[in-house]
């Protein structure tokens, strides 16, 4: 599981850093400009690991479901090679799924309004502006970033679908320990793929909520996901506990 959140957590940091930086150094100019080659390379950032951080979480579910369902083969089923093959396949995952995106919007002229109505690079504003039909490009777009979702979403569903079902056999120590364990991996699934599904599984249109919404799955979800890992940690929440103490103490004592 921890071989995972690692690469979750440096993905969480690089989706983040696509979009953070530019939307700060926004906020605070009068003129708020990207480059033709900045917003394609931020729209593909966006995508790239956006959709591989939706893999690493469905690669985490089968963990899960592996060390739950069938603990005495986990070592065996989960060895090195195949986690490093898994990961692999999350980053080529997320490579060809941005890729296509990217290679969509590129082939379409722009000669019109260069507004975008987004504080980053996405596709369905991107598309916008295109002057030209974009009823096509939308529907491969949509079909795209829908299939990735509706599958990893599915995929989540019966890994955990099954593991519920497995619990029914187990004690009650043994349920909540299953339970305790999956309880975080189900949260962060939530706060991602709530928002990516309003966003992508969808026709092309945009409406005045995305801004809020891109927010949430691009920046909020990156930085809570480690405090909800953490502090699920038996570790670390000691570790926590003994610095309140020494603090309190240290004021106690300075007062």
């Amino acid at each position: 599981m921890y071989f995972f959140l690692n690469y979750l957590s440096f993905v969480d940091i690089c989706h983040s850093s696509v979009t953070a930086p530019k939307m700060i150094v926004d906020l605070l100019a009068k003129n708020k400009t990207i480059s033709y080659v900045g917003c394609m390379l931020q729209l593909f950032g966006v995508h790239f690991f956006g959709c591989t951080e939706s893999f690493i979480l469905t690669v985490m579910a089968y963990d899960r479901y592996v060390a739950i369902c069938k603990p005495l083969h986990y070592m065996t089923i989960m060895d090195w090679e195949r986690c490093n093959k898994m990961l692999l396949g999350t980053w080529v995952g997320g490579f060809l799924h941005s890729i296509i995106q990217v290679a969509l919007v590129v082939q379409l002229p722009f000669c019109g309004p260069n507004e975008i109505d987004h504080y980053f690079c996405d596709v369905h504003p991107v598309l916008k502006l295109a002057c030209t039909d974009t009823y096509i490009v939308g529907v491969v777009v949509t079909a795209n970033s829908g299939t990735i979702a509706l599958g990893s979403f599915v995929i989540l569903l019966i890994s955990y679908t099954i593991i519920l079902v497995s619990l029914r056999k187990q004690s009650a120590e043994g349920r909540r320990k299953a339970l305790y364990t999956c309880c975080s991996h189900i949260a962060v699934v939530i706060m991602f793929f709530g928002p990516c599904t309003f966003m992508y599984m969808r026709p092309d249109t945009t409406f005045s909520e995305d801004k809020m919404v891109a927010i949430f799955y691009t920046i909020i979800t990156p930085m809570l996901n480690p405090l909800i890992y953490t502090l699920r940690n038996a570790e670390v929440k000691k570790a926590m506990k003994r610095l309140w103490f020494r603090k309190v103490f240290l004021e106690a004592n300075g007062k």
